[in-house]
């Protein structure tokens, strides 16, 4: 059974950082490609950033380019989102999600594992 725990979410004031977690358990994740999604309220979910597990490589969002940072502790099992200077608009649930096949894949229609979320808040 996959498990995806994110944690980190909290609030923080625009210009901040946070950086959020996901420990993945369950499985082998060295075939899988990792992401970080988001979705605010009444909005559908948004991809901001992936990792392909084996590789290390990453590809991310216009919106989120240059700010946020996806890498992974391939001894802890776990992916992070290092975000730095946070928007407003940045504002959501972030969920970690994984997807079977390694590859840069944005859709979240492609994800087989999701996890609870997490909120972050940006605050003006």
């Amino acid at each position: 059974q996959v498990q995806l725990v994110e944690s980190g979410g909290e609030l923080v004031q625009a210009g901040g950082s946070l950086r959020l977690s996901c420990a993945a358990s369950g499985r082998t994740f060295s075939s899988y490609t990792m992401g970080w999604f988001r979705q605010a309220p009444g909005k559908e979910r948004e991809f901001c950033a992936t990792i392909t597990w084996s590789t290390g490589s990453t590809y991310y969002a216009d919106s989120v380019k240059g700010r946020f940072t996806i890498s992974r502790d391939n001894a802890k099992n776990t992916v992070y989102l290092q975000m730095n200077f946070l928007k407003r608009e940045d504002t959501a649930v972030y969920y970690c999600a994984a997807r079977r096949y390694s590859g840069t894949y944005v859709s979240p229609r492609g994800y087989d594992y999701w996890g609870q979320g997490t909120q972050v808040t940006v605050s003006s």
